[in-house]
């Protein structure tokens, strides 16, 4: 293996997070999902996301992603200013609820990491 493949996996973050799916939105949500749009997924891309996936059990959507840059939150703030991302939302938002509503924050909560084996 490369030095820079080892470099890289060293500095790979593991972000999860969850969010309740409103019961009449689920059909929706997941036809959205089924088909998302290449600009938003290229937004993602450019901001160093990697393994991107999003789980439902239970009316729980659970997402899992892997980063992979340097400054998480202007990454982040990159894809919040992107155009397409934000119309995105305006059609994913509203098909979920906060599992613990925060005032001003996002919709997903963080998950704590307990376990990981490589």
């Amino acid at each position: 293996m490369e030095r820079e493949d080892v470099d890289q996996i060293a500095h790979v973050r593991r972000i999860a997070s969850v969010v309740r799916l409103r019961p009449e939105k689920a059909d929706e949500y997941r036809r959205l999902h089924a088909a998302v749009w290449p600009e938003v997924l290229a937004a993602l891309k450019r901001a160093h996301i990697e393994n991107y996936s999003i789980y439902e059990h239970d009316g729980l959507l659970f997402s899992y992603l892997e980063y992979t840059g340097s400054d998480l939150e202007a990454d982040m703030a990159t894809v919040a200013a992107d155009e397409a991302t934000q119309r995105w939302w305006q059609l994913t938002d509203p098909c979920q609820e906060a599992v613990t509503p925060r005032p001003g924050r996002d919709l997903w909560s963080p998950v704590e990491e307990v376990f990981h084996l490589d």
